[in-house]
């Protein structure tokens, strides 16, 4: 089971040698108990904010053949689209989305069936799209609607929508990557979403904030340093580039 919110509060609580939260208390905390809560958000949120891609917050937790964990489905002379399906505001938007690897298929379109059309789908900025695309795709839409088979997509300029060029011309499924937001915790049974060997870490981070509030420089600047080290360890053991070249160190004997 994952750590929860209530199991990391006390471990800090328990290095400051301060009274532990229960589950019966932990909504009422207050005095340093509740700055503890506090800053185990904000070391949370300090944790995941410095890399959209952290494992953890992947949409889905496996890719499909398309490469991609989450998709959308487009439909006949619409363009654009909110890349997170049903979502109301940014904060319910996907964190991050890997805009370089879009795929286009008609595989799982109702109605479609094999030989299925598959493509990858160019990003472009909407600047690019403007200069060189824009006039002549409206124009088709405003006199003939004639669309096409989408071969670019652009970000729309608050972020929360895809636009397809040419406008489809008929329904698709487009795959991407995504990383959702990480939430903030709430209920004493929240779950932390990282791996309980980086639980220290995270650890480590709401020591600093509390040993900030305590005045004490020098254990503030101890946590801080076991936070910085932990951190480059997490990035190293989940999403640092795999190595571009093999070497081969056999030897051979004639």
């Amino acid at each position: 089971m994952a750590t929860t919110y209530l199991e990391v509060c006390n471990e800090v609580l328990a290095e400051l040698n301060e009274v532990l939260l229960t589950e019966a208390n932990f909504t009422s905390a207050k005095n340093i108990q509740l700055h503890i809560k506090n800053a185990v958000n904000k070391a949370y949120f300090d944790l995941n904010n410095p890399e959209y891609c952290w494992p953890w917050l992947s949409a889905a937790s496996s890719l499909n053949d398309y490469y991609g964990n989450a998709y959308i489905d487009v439909e006949a002379g619409t363009r654009w689209y909110l890349i997170k399906t049903g979502s109301t505001d940014q904060n319910s938007d996907y964190g991050q989305v890997d805009w370089e690897h879009f795929t286009l298929t008609t595989e799982g379109v109702d109605g479609e069936t094999s030989p299925y059309t598959v493509r990858n789908l160019s990003y472009i900025s909407i600047e690019e799209w403007k200069d060189h695309f824009a006039i002549s795709e409206n124009l088709d839409k405003s006199n003939s609607q004639t669309y096409g088979t989408p071969k670019r997509i652009m970000r729309n300029p608050d972020g929360r929508r895809v636009g397809m060029s040419p406008i489809p011309d008929k329904a698709y499924r487009i795959y991407f990557y995504a990383w959702e937001r990480p939430t903030k915790l709430s209920s004493y049974a929240d779950p932390v979403a990282i791996p309980d060997q980086f639980v220290s870490v995270l650890v480590s981070r709401a020591r600093y904030y509390a040993w900030q509030r305590k005045e004490n420089p020098q254990q503030a600047a101890i946590a801080d340093n076991e936070y910085q080290k932990g951190l480059r360890a997490m990035r190293e053991q989940t999403i640092d580039a795999a190595p571009k070249a093999f070497t081969d160190d056999r030897v051979r004997f004639v």
